[in-house]
């Protein structure tokens, strides 16, 4: 395995949107990354359901995810030190796999921009609870709106805010887990022999898996991140690495305290975490882990704001759309560096998003994560073809066995989603198919024309 460079490819034209500035390393990325992994958000916001699903053996789902995810890792590190590019999935399968498919990825990526913030957003309102009642939807859109305006600023400042906001999570985090494990329940044994209040079956667990891929998902964010990232070459490896595994951890040991110190099955699979450790101690450490919970989902929206916006900003600069909307979304800040207008659009539109059912938008979500994961596996097993055989970059061990092992467990997860979901991420691709056919196909030269800059 090697850490080099590959050559770049030079965007076409003279309208090139200004480019973004490397300003960060792995130390960084790492904090930027883990923000949006956002442990504390997917444990007291994405877990709570998968454990009305599957209960004491939510754990034990989340680590067969954490399994697959290294995979899934290893995959998004080779892509991305190949073509380090804020458009992330997009550009490194459209590079390898062809326009087509890197638009399809586009559009995958894109709804997850869209949607994933939102979801963590919504969140806000139950750990508020403690000091204020509010509506679920005003909390979520008021959050989407502040991260907007934090990720107007310069990256290498978002990324000290954030780490500090993910500092204060961690030891939230860490107080649920010394506080369940002190409260034990029941035996060990539950975690791998699952026990809810209705019969979990290995299907049950299989199907649980795509919403535990959503609890990890985040540590890809490093390549998003690469344009500016010093020597992306190697941080973008370290820094994907790194994330996915103290982020698993985060999150994998605080469920297992909660599963073991929970007073009761059925409270286990309410997910009213924040009443559990109320319960465990006083009102006041409740308190405190409420609020402490709120301000890591304001930090992961932040932070996902700032992702996000960098997708939209790459998809103008490679010119997915007519001209005018190309320059707006390209448009970067002189002061901050920052792509302010698709930080904007992604922003106020999460916040509009807080208005649609939660439930809608966490099924669709779980089927897009999987489906945007298979595209990376897939793409993986190709771009070592042609004119990228020789190219030089981080290679996994294990290929072509591992993507495709990942892609074969990638494509069961699928299937074994909500019809519902299936059919809406469905009629996504659809309409993204016919702007592909009526108006990027037939523009090669100047439209979805994907670049990777120079380091």
């Amino acid at each position: 395995m090697t850490d080099t460079a590959t050559p770049a490819k030079a965007a076409l034209g003279s309208s090139e949107p200004r480019r973004l500035t490397r300003s960060i390393g792995v130390l960084g990325g790492t904090l930027l990354t883990l923000s949006c992994l956002t442990p504390a958000s997917s444990l007291f916001v994405v877990v709570p359901p998968l454990l009305g699903e599957t209960g004491t053996g939510t754990a034990l789902t989340i680590a067969l995810a954490a399994l697959l995810c290294i995979g899934v890792a290893l995959c998004y590190a080779e892509l991305g030190t190949l073509v380090p590019s804020a458009g992330g999935e997009y550009a490194m399968v459209g590079i390898v796999a062809g326009r087509f498919a890197g638009w399809m990825m586009f559009v995958l990526s894109f709804v997850i921009v869209l949607i994933i913030p939102p979801i963590i957003a919504l969140g806000t309102a139950d750990y508020l609870h403690s000091v204020m009642d509010v509506d679920p939807r005003i909390a979520g859109a008021v959050v989407m709106l502040l991260g907007t305006l934090m990720g107007l600023l310069n990256l290498r400042a978002n990324a000290w805010i954030t780490g500090i906001f993910l500092v204060l999570e961690i030891v939230a985090i860490a107080v649920v887990a010394f506080l369940g494990f002190g409260n034990v329940q029941r035996p060990a044994s539950v975690l791998v022999n699952p026990v809810t209040t209705d019969a979990v079956d290995t299907i049950t667990i299989i199907a649980g898996l795509a919403v535990a891929l959503f609890v990890l998902q985040g540590f890809t964010t490093a390549v998003y991140l690469s344009e500016e990232m010093h020597n992306p070459r190697r941080t973008v490896v370290r820094t994907v690495l790194w994330t996915l595994g103290i982020g698993a951890l985060v999150v994998i040991i605080p469920v297992i305290a909660i599963t073991l110190g929970a007073p009761d099955i059925e409270t286990l699979t309410g997910g009213d975490i924040a009443a559990m450790v109320t319960s465990w101690s006083n009102t006041g450490v409740g308190v405190f882990v409420s609020l402490s919970i709120a301000l890591a989902i304001i930090n992961a929206v932040i932070v996902m704001v700032i992702q996000n916006s960098r997708v939209l900003y790459a998809s103008a600069r490679d010119r997915a759309w007519p001209d005018a909307l190309n320059r707006a979304f390209g448009v970067v800040s002189n002061r901050f560096s920052s792509p302010w207008v698709s930080t904007v659009v992604v922003g106020v539109g999460g916040a509009a998003l807080c208005f649609v059912p939660v439930a809608t938008l966490s099924g669709v979500t779980s089927v897009v994560v999987a489906a945007l994961y298979l595209g990376v596996a897939i793409a993986t097993l190709v771009g070592r073809r042609g004119e990228h055989r020789g190219k030089l970059a981080w290679r996994m061990a294990g290929w072509p066995v591992l993507p495709a092992l990942i892609a074969f467990v990638l494509i069961y997860v699928v299937v074994q989603q909500a019809p519902e979901d299936l059919w809406i991420t469905l009629g996504v691709l659809v309409a993204a198919t016919v702007y592909w056919v009526a108006y990027l196909r037939r523009r090669p030269a100047d439209r979805w024309v994907v670049t990777v800059p120079t380091e």
